[in-house]
Order: structure tokens, then C-alpha cells, then sequence
């Protein structure tokens, strides 16, 4: 499948999208396996992870996923 330069946005929102997800999951179960943490610092945590490893890795994998389908 190959995918065309107007498909890239979506793409690229699908992995780091995904990564983040991956990345709030890490964390959340860290948190669960310690218990030292109440509901609201797991999901306020959570949150914060979220966003910031949207912002970290949104400019970068924009970038690897056009070069890649450029060639």
C-alpha cells in the first residue's frame, strides 16, 4: 500500500498519536504497580504525559513520515 502525500497528516497523527497513548499507558501502570499514588495524580499524570509527548513528537515524526513517502 502506498501511501500519497495527502495521506501524510493522518498518518503521521496515527503513529505519534499512538506512541503517546503507548507512552500513557507506560506510566499509568507504573503508577498502579507502585500504589503510591491516588486517582487523581494517576489521571492528572496521565494527561500531562499525553500532551507533552504530543507536543515532543508531533514536529519530529511529521518530518520521517513525508521524507519516507517522498523517497
Amino acid at each position: 500500500m502506498r501511501i500519497e502525500d495527502r495521506d501524510v497528516g493522518r498518518v503521521s497523527a496515527a503513529i505519534y498519536g499512538g506512541l503517546s497513548a503507548l507512552g500513557v499507558g507506560a506510566f499509568f501502570l507504573a503508577t498502579l504497580l507502585t500504589g503510591d499514588y491516588s486517582w487523581v495524580s494517576r489521571i492528572g499524570g496521565s494527561i500531562w504525559i499525553f500532551l507533552l509527548a504530543m507536543i515532543i513528537l508531533m514536529p519530529t515524526v511529521t518530518p520521517l513520515v513525508r521524507s519516507r513517502v517522498r523517497g
